[in-house]
């Protein structure tokens, strides 16, 4: 469909109908949520993990002592070997057994960690994708007129990937180096005040670095996840268009684009890249003037007889593990912003207005008649500007209709408010004397059988496109539906037949056999009504003759509507309807409006242009 509208967005839409709406929105900046908002409810996807987030907890907090306890175990037997007459072997020997169990242990820990925490990230993430994909079911047509393909998918892919990297990466790490920091502190305490001092001396450092870097790399990341997306969306479309681009000799553009946007990914990544480098660098110089600290005092404690060299050493290593959860926890501030950024991009989809509930009496919509009413119905895409302005007709059951009139008119427009893709701005849209808001939406749109002008074909086998709309068909009348639409001929022509395998949009068949299959997959779902859509514009015009007669046979008995442009295909159709800047100019069959010599019958003289022509049509 290509009328679109918009009553719910804010994004004001172009009046008429919009072509490449998704361009729109390209320019525009996303404003960030709340940091820890976004945290806080990613949190909440952790529920049914929490028995194993526990275990993995007790196994942290079990590495933890084991990582704490090694350098106090290194200060020991360095006193063990500072002995003034001999060293004390059998001692010695027990801590370094003692050491070589904890590194072992410490090890295996980590491992099982790594290995419990990447099943809860994957977990997670799947429940993030699943929501994410559902709710894509649910959003309103307009959402995605209104943004490039390729950045929806971006979302779907790049983003929740970076999630998935920051749980995987940030979760064991942030809760290890939580209480390395703290028990290392402890420890420095209770070995030597003076010193804990001295090493505490670069800490602020540390931070006031962390914090400024920071806040530039939230905003970078948040730009490199926008330029990817947008770079994803101009390559969905350059290779979706190819043909196009080919035919139009457009692809130096392309390219020229490609590069420009392109170029901009590069720019924002290589920024948010040098600020994040920057970190590491200077973390390293603040921990060796730490230890150079460290060193002149412990030296001056030592030589005064104040603390022994096994403090010195032990305090050493506890400063390290002090410093180096602080380097990590910088290093993962990182990554949370990566991942926070692609969060935020994924709950903006999640937060998007969904399609209307139903109403809460609407009944299911079964078996209908196939009475449709207009009744005085205007819609526009925004206040002020109107597609249709007060159009009211009746197609009583079983009837053909007819809509057409130049591009942009509102033809299209009437169709979509029919099936609801949009609702009307005022007025009423009756089926069986019922208001369609009053069915439920699944019901209703269960009971149309639609061709469009540009059909869409999934990957897989010709028998399981034709069963997409009713896949409990059997074969025979899967094959039935294909006689039916004349498709089976060249069907039966194909190596496979009906087990063929379509590659994406049946790219491997012709656009008039992609426009049969469609056809025969609305005849299998046999429905009360039927929306033709230029259904038979690609095809030659000897199978056209045989799909007219076909869809004759699909049409009896069905309330029909016919959009066309061919007025050869709505001769015989019973009621006729020229529509005009959104209002019905003209309205009957075909015999009284080439009476009227009105629009209609200059339509006809436009396409046969003799005299004769005319009144032989």
């Amino acid at each position: 469909m290509s009328d679109k509208a918009n009553q719910k967005n804010n994004v004001p839409p172009i009046p008429g109908r919009p072509a490449g709406g998704a361009n729109r929105f390209r320019g525009q900046n996303v404003k960030p949520k709340d940091f820890k908002g976004t945290i806080k409810r990613l949190w909440s996807y952790f529920g049914r993990e929490k028995k194993l987030l526990t275990v993995i907890y007790l196994f942290i907090l079990i590495d933890s002592f084991i990582v704490l306890s090694t350098p106090y175990l290194i200060g020991k037997a360095v006193d063990a070997m500072s002995l003034e007459d001999t060293v004390d072997f059998g001692f010695l020997h027990i801590v370094i057994i003692t050491l070589l169990v904890a590194y072992i242990s410490n090890a295996l820990l980590t491992f099982f960690q790594g290995w419990m925490m990447a099943g809860v990230a994957q977990r997670i993430v799947k429940r993030l994708r699943d929501h994410l994909f559902e709710k894509l079911q649910r959003l309103p047509v307009f959402f995605f007129d209104s943004r490039t393909h390729g950045e929806t998918m971006s979302r779907l892919t790049n983003d929740i990937d970076n999630v998935s990297n920051t749980i995987s990466q940030s979760i064991t790490q942030l809760m290890s180096g939580s209480i390395i920091i703290v028990g290392s502190l402890v420890m420095m305490i209770i070995l030597d005040p003076i010193l804990t001092l001295a090493s505490l001396i670069t800490v602020p450092l540390v931070f006031f670095l962390t914090r400024s870097i920071a806040k530039r790399t939230k905003i970078l990341f948040k730009n490199q996840q926008k330029e990817l997306g947008i770079l994803n969306g101009h390559i969905e479309e350059t290779i979706s268009g190819l043909e196009v681009v080919k035919a139009f000799n457009h692809e130096d553009k392309a390219i020229e684009k490609f590069e420009e946007v392109n170029n901009r990914l590069r720019k924002v990544g290589t920024k948010a890249q040098i600020w994040t480098g920057f970190l590491m660098p200077i973390m390293n110089v603040i921990n060796n003037l730490g230890f150079t600290i460290l060193a002149v005092v412990g030296g001056y404690l030592a030589v005064n007889n104040m603390i022994t060299i096994g403090v010195v050493a032990s305090f050493i290593t506890y400063s390290r593990q002090f410093v180096r959860p602080l380097n990590d926890l910088a290093n993962i501030f990182n990554i949370l912003q990566s991942g926070v950024a692609g969060a935020e991009r994924v709950f903006e989809i999640l937060d998007d207005e969904e399609e209307p509930e139903d109403h809460p009496n609407a009944v299911p919509l079964v078996n209908p008649k196939g009475i449709v009413e207009f009744k005085n119905v205007s819609f526009g895409y925004r206040n002020g500007v109107s597609i249709l302005k007060n159009v009211s007709f009746r197609a009583e059951a079983g009837s053909s209709t007819a809509l057409i009139g130049p591009t942009g008119a509102g033809k299209t427009t009437i169709v979509n408010l029919l099936t609801r893709f949009y609702d009307v701005t005022e007025g009423q849209i009756l089926i069986d004397g019922r208001d369609i808001r009053k069915y439920t939406r699944d019901s209703l749109r269960k009971c149309f059988g639609i061709v469009l002008q540009d059909t869409y074909l999934f990957s897989g086998t010709i028998m399981e496109n034709i069963k997409y709309g009713n896949p409990n068909a059997s074969d025979e009348e899967v094959r039935a539906a294909a006689r039916m639409a004349n498709a089976d001929l060249f069907i039966n022509r194909l190596p496979k037949k009906y087990h063929t395998e379509l590659s994406e949009n049946g790219g491997n068949l012709s656009h008039g056999q992609k426009q049969l299959l469609a056809i025969a997959r609305v005849i299998l779902t046999k429905p009360s009504l039927l929306i033709l859509d230029e259904a038979t514009s690609s095809i030659d015009t000897r199978t056209e003759l045989h799909i007219q007669e076909a869809l004759a046979n699909v049409m009896e008995n069905r309330t029909s509507f016919i959009i066309a442009h061919r007025l050869n295909t709505i001769r015989d159709v019973d009621t006729i309807i020229v529509i005009q800047n959104g209002e019905i100019a003209e309205m009957g069959n075909h015999d009284e409006l080439l009476e009227e010599q009105g629009i209609y019958h200059q339509m006809i003289s436009n396409q046969y242009k003799s005299l004769q022509e005319v009144e032989n049509y």
